[in-house]
């Protein structure tokens, strides 16, 4: 879509941000849930994870979104977090068969872009055997979950083997998936995720702990209009993807779309409510909606390149605090019902500090703190 006076388009969305909070109903409004990403728990030793999570404890965190392993292991960090009065809103992922066929992990041209098996290849039946154990252990133990989200970013290369690698610069729209021959294939991989959906949504279903634990769809990243990219990485727009796969009965198997947003920290307040209402209030409804469902932003940020302590972090903190402003209006009108941010802290394994993280210089830093209100 292109606009046109661009500024007064922008007021007009602040105008709308404010009548959604005003306008809302008792019926649709609802508590903001806030949590963190924690990145990679597993990776760090046992003293390294209760340290982390007493940090979480300490800050009031009271949602994390992360992955585990099906084993003694996650099951026990789960435990730990359960603990500390910490749920977990979980990462789950579909399975492949040992023959499926792979992109290789390319580090030294495209270190960022993982290996794995296209969408395409996965296994509905592994799937649901995989979510039954990891929901069964974890039912067995008495551990509450946040939500559960299936896959991660499956609309771009990185996280979507399905994608060649290099790509042609493309990013794709509705029609792409229909009528160019990489949309038909990134479309099969999308038809194919639909059916281990259903599979994770009739192990959910069968669960009495997780009978009303939210599934949701995998966090899909906001990269812009359908076009030309300036890099050899392909994805597909997010309206694009949701709008496939409800045209595939995605309603019908999951209760909110999460989404990915990383707003440039650059421009004005009106411009930034502009980038709000094009990524959450186009594609996001109140419950029980005709035509959409709610949507958990499960990753979002600022980065923050000073690497010194103590940090000076008020410039991120100004943002954090409006966009959270904006979070709490379209939670008001029942359109967000949860807001992740990224990330808590740096990969386990990581040599450098992360600049997305908050976790600095053993303590919360001010943008940290404003997330989570």
């Amino acid at each position: 879509m292109v606009y046109h006076g661009r500024s007064r388009v922008a007021l007009a969305c602040l105008i709308f941000l404010a009548a959604l909070a005003a306008g809302a109903s008792a019926e649709n409004a609802a508590a903001l849930t806030t949590g963190m990403n924690i990145v990679n728990p597993l990776r760090a030793k046992l003293e390294e994870q209760d340290a982390l999570i007493e940090q979480l404890r300490a800050a009031g965190v009271r949602v994390v979104r992360c992955g585990i392993t099906d084993d003694a292991k996650g099951v026990d960090f789960a435990q730990r977090l359960k603990a500390a009065g910490i749920a977990i809103e979980l990462i789950v992922s579909a399975k492949y068969a040992p023959n499926a066929p792979t992109r290789a992990y390319q580090p030294q041209v495209y270190p960022e872009m993982w290996g794995g098996s296209p969408l395409s290849d996965a296994d509905p039946q592994l799937s649901h055997a995989s979510f039954a154990s990891l929901l069964g252990k974890l039912e067995a133990n008495d551990i509450a979950l946040a939500g559960l989200e299936l896959g991660n970013e499956i609309n771009w290369t990185a996280f979507n083997p399905e994608f060649p690698l290099p790509g042609e610069g493309k990013s794709l729209g509705l029609a792409d998936l229909y009528h160019d021959s990489e949309g038909q294939q990134i479309a099969k991989g999308f038809l194919q995720y639909l059916k281990v959906l259903r599979e994770l949504k009739d192990v959910r279903d069968a669960s009495q702990l997780y009978a009303h634990t939210p599934i949701m769809t995998a966090g899909l990243v906001d990269a812009g209009p359908p076009g030309p990219r300036k890099s050899l990485l392909d994805n597909v727009t997010l309206d694009a993807t949701l709008a496939f796969m409800r045209a595939n009965g995605l309603d019908n198997l999951v209760d909110a779309y999460a989404i990915h947003t990383y707003p440039s920290e650059r421009g004005t307040p009106a411009a930034h409510s502009q980038r709000l209402y094009d990524i959450t209030v186009a594609d996001c409804r109140p419950p029980g909606s005709a035509d959409g469902k709610p949507c958990w932003i499960t990753e979002w940020g600022f980065p923050n390149a000073d690497k010194m302590c103590p940090i000076d972090d008020g410039a991120r903190t100004a943002l954090v605090r409006e966009y959270m402003g904006y979070f709490h209006t379209l939670a008001d009108a029942g359109r967000v019902a949860g807001v992740m941010y990224f990330s808590w802290d740096s990969d386990p394994w990581s040599k450098t500090v992360d600049r997305d993280s908050v976790y600095r210089c053993d303590a919360l830093t001010s943008a940290g703190q404003a997330a989570l209100h």
